[in-house]
């Protein structure tokens, strides 16, 4: 009996994790990334706003 429980306890442990680790990767791909890629892309145009007004 012991032995059984401590196999599907282990089983349940390192699913979680595995599900935890999958919950993080997707929340950083449709989260995190396009959040960072939107900031990079305004950044870029502020730059490039400011090379325009010292130009004129």
């Amino acid at each position: 009996m012991a032995k059984g429980f401590g196999k599907g306890f282990l089983a349940g442990v390192l699913s979680t994790v595995a599900a935890s680790a999958g919950a993080i990767f997707a929340i950083q791909k449709v989260i995190i990334e396009p959040e960072e890629k939107k900031e990079a892309f305004i950044e870029e145009n502020r730059k490039k706003a400011a090379r325009r007004r010292i130009a004129h």
